[in-house]
């Protein structure tokens, strides 16, 4: 019965202790609203039977909310227990107890009696042997402070005061009992103490009866190496043990104390633990069942739950955890009757055996003014916020003094209170206090409050014989020992002392580990006023002071003072006289005047004297302190430097050598300066104008920054933050760099903080990047905090400028280039003849060198000459590309002179080296190539003349971070303003750069001659190159062919030598498109004619005079021409270099040419003329096709001869030649060449670039033959396009892609013709045209690129539009339009249009779609319409009326036709064509209509055409252009916006206004009135009729469903009617998405997740994963990670990972895909479907080791039940994505082992019909059919087998497989029969 209680501690019958009762019901009501199990659901519902259930409810709600708080109370003494079983951290360790430290700020002790049984017998033993024993240890030794323990508490003592005492044990037997010998497993984590020291290993005692327990001496060897300080284990040694084994019967244990095991030690299932075993210290990973604000519920080991209070929540964790969140907990204590389990998720506990590392709080004993209360537990305590924002605890017997005036509402959450840190928890991590105010008024709290020498005042406790006890406070006694009662001895202390007295008396030792404290009552030493001597350091020589006499010997007197520091007077020092015997004058406790004479504090060694009189030391003293006293901070001094240290020099401050310090940063402003002059400056060297910054007791600060200097000169060093204000600048220096910001100090010793946002205009990564320690800065005061001392900063550069940028970059590179002067001048005084010839030389001095190696890197070194070590060196770029050989003599010029490595940088360049004698001119703005870059300034050479120039790469001494592409390169090219015209001492010009726009990038190649970058040299022909040849141009040689390559061929000559043949030196003639290195073959013997030579190491030609001539490769001919005997008379002995060569080409000539290789990224052929010759053919020069230039691969093959006609040099390099395969490039009228569009421009064209940097601009009317308003959508940039040259006067050319004009071979139809001006027009010609604007004189419509045209109203639409609703709702620009030509004016260039459907033919332009939103409409006004507008004033008043009166309901009555010819825009709605034609009296009061309008309006002319040519028009197009604004009176619902709610008859019949409708005049009326009045009552009724059809009509087409909405609009209507249809809202998403509007479809989606119902949690979803998909495609990474944080929280979060995961695959984000897959492994790690998608993930990205990896990781971390399952899916993918033949093995070992599993057997066949071959599926059939399964499965596949015959096999194979069914039926049978 035991046992099963033990089991299941839950269930059965057992009476249920009161309190746990309550704890269970409570834990009910807790979970009453959470989704739960189905039992629990039912329990629920049975609860809320009953006709109060609502009133029940709100009860159940209170009361659960009360458990909460109850549930969650932090233990106080009252809830422990005897018997209780709690984790506990050692605090204090004492000889006969230990303190331990409790969960929630208690406090327990343990007995030295109650560790283990061993020991105590051994203290008996000891006892009873009155010695001491050797293996017997104290408890210091066995127990250090930190220590973790599982305790028992054995007692709860309630002393005088009412106060409990919490008892507690460690013995095994105690803690352990819980557990028995059968109950112990492998795996589980125990405590235990060592009982006995055995020869193989030590016995422990774990306290489990009829278990022994044995730790084997291998398995203690790490702890007692690392732990134990390599001593062996001691008995009572406290150890945590891991079980390794468990054997049998006997029921012995074997241990391991291994650190690495004991910490990853963790409580599972498999080890059985209950509720009643369960034991303190356990890990167990748990899952959060619940959040409060109180803490979390956990459930842990399937079945348990427990509690975590926010004391022991994890820290950096806290508030973000959440349900189902896995987690690692240690179990704290459990209540032996509740069975309440306490956890904590505190890091420091999630580790066994590793010790508590904060052990005391820094701030203890300080009293605390104004702490706000977090929080109040009743019968607990409350807890406090600190100022730095940590928790603190206070018990309640501590909130206040006694429990009278306790007052709980004085404890509510932001109440403040003062109190005072009287303890800290350890296991809390928690700073006690107490509100007692005896606490917070007490002079001392405890021991380590005291300091030896102070004065505290006590009351008399005791007197006993060896001194008096006085009570200092709660818990502090000291002692006043017999001989410190008085200065001098007394006899009885009690005639002058009385218990309760109270005493005043000094400190003489205190030490508060011991809690020893000493004191005197000795009234001269109470009273003294000379200072106290509590350490060696303080006894300086002179000072005096009062002490006691320890003892007297003949030597002397030892004198002691405070803290046991004594001296010694000698003999010859106790008077001015001679004293024979010292104790006859001296007695032991005499109080003395001594004055120190010298004292060593390494040796604590001190002499003093007892003659006080006229030291002359005393007035040396008094001088220094003078001294000191003369240095202030803010004083600029002096120094001398006296030695150099790590970070600086020692120095001394003149004129009273007072020592100071001063940092290697406080050199110079310039942060590369400050070394620099370290390094230079010598012991001796005198430096001025240096900054006191500080002035301490042991040394002076120094500093000597200028700008420092210069600040404190100016009186701009505030001295306190009083003067501080926002918006001040102040120079300072970077005191200390933070990972949030960076500390700025001033001068004044002030400082701030400038945060991290505000540190840089750039965007900042990390801090160190920006600035370095001591930097000097400029910052602006943003923020001053008086009251707390602080100030924040900015040191962003557009904050704190001081002034002109030029000025200050002028100003700080003047400032830089002095201070390295200084350094040469500090150079100069040295004895080295190599450093004074360095200090001498300077940028722009020429020096005459000889070469003394080239290195690899291509760099040169020069010789030393005379100077000894002189390092000379010029880089690969300064080498400027020449052929050097040592002992070669060059001139050079000097760069830099870097002073720290001691070397000189030179270049060869031809520019520097010959300097052009040209005067300068000052502010003159020049082009320079920049030479070299050091940290601060750069130095340039002029291009003009080649003198250096140097100019600061800083403006502002903030301006230190340069992002890698703002980085200047050598060789690139700046643009600088010069501020001086003749180089000074420093050798360079000053200079200031220009914008950064105007830098070049970098000549690839400085020579012409040189190879190209990328070039690729075959190594046949490096190999072997070494040998020297006697061979010259001319010479016939024989020899192999080696290898062949696409544009040359490599041969072997006789002695080794390499040759090479070029392509081009093979054949006489080439034939196009062949390769001529194929007709060699490798083998192949050659006769060849020596033609030149090529460098090994330049591979360019040389001349066969060159030095190095016989180390070249020889390069060869085997043209028939140049083998002839007189064959070497033509050929050329000296070298011509290959630009010449290059400029004997023509543009126009042509060349045979071979393809090398296609540069993808550059978009050229890279083709060779020539060995030596090389070209380029850029891609748009290949071709006329667009078939060719897609694959210019397919086109061209490498090596093969092309024919190309030269255009010109490329444009990169003048060493290629620019080619052409489509003829020469002359972009010419009436050229057809291939562009690349760069700009797509709405509304107006195309921008074309062409190679060599031509551009055309092609308008929208020369894009196509038929026009179209959305042809310009088809076109994006880089897009390549067959163009027509229609005009090439101007840089920009006009072009046309016309296929009419681009390809006119074709006679392509032609819809629209050209109209390139008035001419090309005749009056009736119907054209279309594309509207640009409407003007309030009609529609200007664009005809052609420079030809526009206006259409009067009246010839614009039949109906009249009202004044609430213009034109430009329905004529958006752009829209295209077909017209007819009225009328031509030639002289004025006017052309007049009709847009009526009776002149066109089409519908009517004003029957557009309804819906269409007016889009933003930008027109513009020309002075001929002003011109055309004036005088025409009342016609337009007359207009305005008809149109107030008639328009109102036209608008939605016209219905609209579709046109096939004109293509409407694609969001447009058709609401259909009209279906019966108009009767004649409709059009008969129509043409009458428009005979009316056409009288009015007789004097009119009806359009205006603008006619300019060219230019003209562009200026048109720049003028500015006005807003034509939508009325604002215009109510929503007039618009036509789709959904007419409110139409009824009355509005759509034109009406007559009110009488006192408001008008011009009485005349303007009665036109139209009688127009109304001669309508009869037939046509009235016909019109009625009419308007309903079209009523009807409207609705009709609202109403039908697959109409698509294509405003905002019509979606918010349509989200109104379905709120929650994901779908809607989606498309709405799409909607705004397609118009690029990122913003409102992210709003959309915000919208979607308010008013979608909580209750469609896959419809919610659906928006998350939109939102999440926009992130993505067109958000950042960060905006991406809060969107995908969000969505976790709000739903299932396995479907938001996997979601997210589709979403970075499909963008083929994989890195991120990969990361997140591993995030869901850990999180995730139970579910099979994260498995099997990470598998398919890395399959599909061709990982499959990687993907056999996690599958196997699967299996081990998934249950057993589903292991087949996760291999058959993955066999599956196998199949899918992988290699069969695996997949095919998976299978086949899962069915070995599992072979009924049918299901298993059903995807196999599956895969193999579908992967496989008909024979293996037939096979695998044959298996199935064979296996011993139930008749109901045997069916199953001899169904799958038959359909399958039925349908991949012949008639034969199905009658086999009825026939096999029928002989398994009948074997069946004929069983059941026997």
């Amino acid at each position: 019965m035991a046992a099963m209680e033990e089991s299941f501690p839950r269930g059965g019958t057992r009476k249920t202790h009161k309190s746990e009762k309550a704890f269970q019901q409570s834990v009910e009501q807790d979970n009453l609203f959470d989704i739960s199990t189905e039992e629990e659901s039912t329990k629920r519902k049975k609860i809320q039977k009953g006709p109060a259930k609502t009133k029940k409810l709100k009860v159940e709600t209170r009361q659960s909310s009360k458990f909460v708080r109850e549930k969650f109370e932090i233990l106080n003494v009252e809830s422990l227990c005897e018997g209780m079983r709690i984790l506990g951290c050692v605090k204090e360790v004492n000889e006969l107890e230990l303190a331990i430290s409790l969960p929630n700020g208690l406090q327990g002790y343990v007995q030295v009696t109650e560790i283990c049984d061993a020991y105590t017998e051994k203290l008996n033993e000891q006892v009873a042997q009155e010695e001491p024993l050797q293996d017997l240890v104290g408890l210091p030794e066995l127990f250090s402070p930190g220590m973790l323990v599982r305790c028992v508490v054995s007692s709860l003592d309630t002393t005088k005061g009412s106060k409990k005492n919490v008892m507690l044990s460690l013995n095994p037997k105690n803690v352990n009992r819980v557990l028995s010998a059968e109950t112990l497993k492998p795996g589980m984590l125990l405590t235990g103490t060592v009982s006995s020291l055995e020869d193989h290993g030590y016995l422990v005692d774990i306290g489990v009866s009829g278990a022994r327990a044995f730790l084997p001496l291998q398995k203690a060897q790490e702890y007692i190496r690392q732990k134990n300080k390599g001593a062996k284990l001691k008995v009572g040694q406290y150890l945590n043990c891991l079980i390794e084994e468990v054997k049998g019967s006997r029921g012995v244990v074997t241990l391991s104390i291994g650190h690495s095991e004991v910490s990853a030690a963790i409580a599972t299932e498999e080890q059985s633990w209950t509720l009643n075993s369960l034991l303190p210290g356990l890990v167990v990973k748990a899952q959060v069942q619940k959040v409060t604000p109180l803490g979390l519920t956990l459930k842990f080991l399937s079945f348990f739950s427990g509690l975590v209070d926010f004391m022991h929540l994890d820290p950096k964790k806290a508030g973000t955890y959440f349900s189902n969140q896995q987690v690692r907990a240690c179990v704290l204590c459990v209540h032996p009757r509740t069975r309440a389990v306490r956890l904590s998720l505190r890091p420091v506990f999630l580790q066994p055996g590793r010790p508590l590392t904060r052990l005391l709080c820094q701030q203890l004993g300080a009293v605390l003014d104004d702490v706000p209360v977090q929080g109040f537990f009743g019968s607990a305590g409350a807890t406090f916020k600190l100022k730095d924002g940590t928790l603190a605890y206070a018990r309640r017997n501590h909130l206040s003094n006694s429990k009278k005036t306790f007052k709980p509402e004085a404890f509510k959450p932001g109440n403040t209170h003062k109190c005072r840190i009287i303890d800290y928890s350890q296991m809390d991590e928690l700073a006690l206090l107490s509100l007692r105010t005896s606490i917070i008024e007490a002079q001392f709290l405890w021991y380590h409050d005291i300091k030896p020498g102070a004065l505290v005042k006590g009351k008399v406790l005791t007197i006993k014989p060896h001194g008096m006890v006085v009570k200092m406070g709660k818990q502090i006694r000291g002692l006043v020992p017999t001989m410190h009662l008085a200065d001098i001895l007394i006899k009885n202390p009690e005639k002058k002392y009385h218990v309760g007295d109270e005493v005043k008396c000094r400190v003489l030792l205190c030490d508060p580990k011991a809690k020893k404290l000493m004191m005197t009552l000795k009234k001269t030493l109470v009273e003294s006023k000379l200072p106290a001597i509590t350490c060696y350091d303080d006894a300086k020589p002179g000072l005096q002071t009062h002490g006691f006499i320890l003892r007297v010997k003949d030597y002397g007197c030892i004198v002691k003072f405070y803290n046991d520091v004594q001296g010694l007077v000698p003999r010859h020092e106790l008077s001015a006289e001679y004293v024979p015997d010292p104790e006859s004058v001296f007695y032991t406790g005499q109080v003395v005047k001594v004055v120190v004479l010298n004292c060593e504090p390494s040796k604590e060694r001190m002499l003093l004297s007892f003659r006080l009189l006229s030291d002359p030391k005393q007035e040396g003293e008094g001088q220094s302190q003078k001294k000191k006293k003369a240095v202030s901070a803010g004083q600029l001094v002096d120094v001398k430097v006296l030695e150099k240290t790590k970070d600086g020099l020692k120095v001394a401050v003149l004129p009273h050598n007072i020592p100071g310090f001063l940092p290697t940063a406080h050199l110079s402003d310039h942060v590369t300066n400050g070394p620099l002059l370290y390094h230079w400056l010598q012991t001796g060297d005198t430096l001025h104008r240096v900054l006191c910054l500080s002035v301490s007791e042991e040394r002076v600060l120094l500093c000597r920054k200028p700008a420092l200097v210069s600040a404190v000169e100016g009186g701009q060093n505030p001295k306190s933050f009083s003067e501080i204000h926002p918006g001040m600048l102040l120079i300072g220096f970077v005191k200390n760099i933070k990972d949030y910001g960076v500390f700025v100090q001033f001068p004044s010793g002030l400082s701030g903080l400038a945060p991290k946002a505000i540190l840089s205009d750039k965007f900042v990564t990390s801090t160190s990047d920006h600035f370095v320690e001591g930097q000097t800065v400029v910052a602006k005061v943003t923020n001053v905090d008086e009251e707390k001392q602080r100030m924040l900063l900015s040191l962003r550069l557009s904050d704190c400028t001081l002034g002109d940028l030029a000025t200050t970059s002028l100003l700080l590179l003047s400032q830089c280039l002095e201070e390295r002067q200084g350094v040469r001048s500090l150079m100069s005084n040295r004895d080295s003849v190599l450093i004074q010839t360095l200090a001498e030389m300077t940028p722009g001095m020429a020096l005459d060198l000889e070469v003394q190696e080239v290195l690899e890197d291509g760099s040169v070194l020069f010789s030393e000459g005379p100077v000894p070590g002189l390092v000379l060196r010029a880089s690969k770029y300064h080498r400027a590309g020449q052929e050097l050989e040592p002992g070669q003599k060059k001139k050079a010029v000097i760069l830099n002179v870097d002073m720290l490595k001691l070397e000189v940088h030179v270049s060869l360049c031809h520019d520097l080296v010959n300097r052009k004698a040209k005067k300068l001119k000052k502010g003159s703005d020049l082009q320079a190539i920049v030479q070299h870059l050091e940290e601060s300034f750069a130095v340039a050479s002029l291009v003009e003349t080649g003198h250096l120039a140097a100019f600061s790469l800083t403006s502002h001494l903030n301006d230190t971070f340069r992002f890698d592409s703002e980085k200047l390169q050598v060789g690139q090219g700046v643009s600088l303003t010069l501020q001086t015209t003749e180089p000074g001492v420093t050798g360079l010009l000053l200079a200031i750069e220009g914008p950064a726009a105007k830098r070049t990038m970098r000549q690839t190649r400085k020579d012409s001659e040189t190879v190209d970058e990328d070039e690729e040299v075959d190594p046949a022909l490096v190999v072997g190159t070494v040998k020297k040849h006697t061979l010259s141009i001319g010479d016939v040689v024989t020899g192999t062919v080696k290898s062949i390559k696409p544009t040359h061929v490599v041969v072997t000559l006789e002695d080794g030598i390499i040759g090479c043949i070029h392509a081009s030196h093979i054949l006489d003639d080439v034939p196009v498109g062949t390769s001529p290195t194929a007709k060699l073959k490798v083998g192949k013997k050659v006769t060849a004619r020596v033609i030149g030579g090529r460098d090994m190491k330049t591979f360019k030609f040389l001349p066969i005079s060159h030095p190095r001539f016989i180390r070249t490769i020889p390069e060869l001919s085997v043209r028939p021409s140049e083998l002839k005997e007189d064959g070497h008379t033509t050929l050329n002995t000296h070298s011509v270099s290959p630009l010449e060569k290059i400029k004997q080409y023509q543009p126009g000539q042509t060349v045979t040419c071979f393809l090398k290789k296609y540069n993808m990224v550059k978009k050229w052929l890279e083709v060779e003329i020539a060995p030596d010759i090389r070209g380029r053919i850029p891609l748009l020069l290949t071709s006329l096709s667009f078939k060719v230039l897609k694959h210019p691969d397919k086109k061209f093959q490498i090596g093969q001869a092309l024919k190309a006609t030269v255009v010109g040099p490329a444009e990169s390099s003048k060493a290629f030649l620019c080619l052409s395969l489509i003829g020469p490039h002359k972009l010419k009228k009436g050229e057809v060449a291939m562009g690349r569009v760069v700009k797509v421009t709405p509304k107006e064209g195309l921008t074309v670039s062409f190679p060599f940097g031509r551009v055309g601009r092609v308008s929208m009317f020369h894009v196509s033959d038929s026009y179209s308003e959305t042809h310009l959508e088809d076109f994006v940039p880089q897009q390549v396009v067959r163009c027509y040259v229609l005009s090439a006067a101007t840089p920009v050319l006009t072009l046309s892609l016309r296929s009419s004009r681009t390809n006119p071979e074709t006679k392509s139809k032609i819809t629209d013709p050209e109209i390139n001006s008035i001419e090309d027009l005749e009056e009736g010609q119907l054209l279309r045209g594309f509207v640009k604007s409407v003007q309030p004189s009609g529609v200007l419509v664009g005809l052609g690129p420079s030809v526009t045209g206006l259409a009067r109203h009246p010839h614009v639409s039949q109906h009249n539009q009202s004044k609430n609703a213009p034109y430009d709702r329905h004529l958006p620009e752009g829209k295209l339009l077909t017209a007819k030509v009225l009328r031509l004016n030639h002289q004025e260039s006017l052309v007049e249009l009709s847009l009526l459907p009776d002149a066109t033919g089409k519908q009517d332009v004003l029957s557009a779609p309804l819906g269409q939103p007016p889009p933003k409409q930008e027109g513009r006004e020309t002075e001929a319409v002003e011109r055309n507008h004036e005088g025409k004033a009342k016609e337009k008043k007359k207009q305005k009326q008809k149109e107030k009166r008639t328009g109102k309901g036209q608008e939605g009555a016209q219905p609209p036709s579709k046109d096939k010819k004109e293509p409407q825009k694609p969001q447009a709605k058709k609401l259909g064509k009209r279906p019966h034609p108009e009767s004649s009296s409709e059009q008969e009061i129509g043409n009458k209509k428009q005979k009316k309008a056409a009288l009015s309006e007789e004097d009119d002319s009806g359009v205006e055409v603008y006619y300019r040519e060219g230019e003209e028009a562009e200026e048109m197009s720049m003028l500015p252009k006005e807003k034509l604004t939508r009325p604002a009176e215009a109510p929503r619902l007039q618009l036509s916006s789709g959904f007419v709610w409110d139409v009824g008859l009355d509005t759509l019949t034109p009406a007559l206004p009110p009488h006192g409708d408001s008008s011009d005049s009485e005349e303007d009326e009665k036109p139209e009135q009688a127009t109304q009045k001669k309508k009869s009552k037939k046509e009235r009724e016909l019109e009625k009729q009419k308007a309903e059809k079209e009523l009807s009509r409207i609705e009709e087409a609202l109403m039908d469903p697959g109409r698509q909405p294509e405003s905002a609009e019509d979606f918010d209507r349509l989200v109104l009617s379905s709120p929650s249809s994901s779908l809607l809202w989606l498309q709405y998403m799409a909607f705004h998405l397609q118009a690029t509007e990122i913003e409102k479809a992210r709003a959309v989606a915000e919208r979607a997740l308010k008013t979608i119902s909580f209750r469609e949690e896959q419809e919610k979803l659906n928006v998350w994963v939109a939102l999440l998909n926009l992130e993505n495609m067109y958000g950042s990474q960060e905006s991406l990670t809060k969107v995908f944080e969000r969505a976790v929280q709000y739903n299932e979060p396995l479907k938001v990972f996997l979601h997210l995961a589709d979403i970075y695959t499909k963008s083929e984000k994989f890195q991120e895909a990969g990361e997140l897959y591993n995030r869901m492994l850990k999180r995730f790690r139970q579910e099979k479907a994260v498995w099997v998608k990470y598998g398919a993930f890395l399959l599909r990205r061709g990982k499959a080791e990687a993907s056999h990896r996690v599958m196997q990781r699967a299996l081990e971390c998934l249950p057993k039940k589903e292991h087949v399952d996760v291999i058959a899916k993955f066999a599956q993918l196998e199949f899918q994505l992988g290699d069969a033949e695996r997949a095919r093995a998976i299978f086949e070992s899962t069915l070995s082992i599992y072979p009924k599993r049918t299901d298993v057997w059903s995807v196999y066949i599956d895969m193999i019909i579908k992967h496989g071959s008909q024979k293996e599926a037939r096979a695998i059939f044959e298996r199935v059919i064979h296996l011993s399964l139930a008749p109901k499965r045997m069916k199953f596949f001899f169904k799958r087998y038959l359909d399958y015959e039925k349908q991949h096999g012949s008639e034969k194979d199905v009658q086999a497989v009825k026939a096999k069914a029928l002989e398994y039926v009948e074997a069946k049978s004929s069983m059941m029969d026997d």
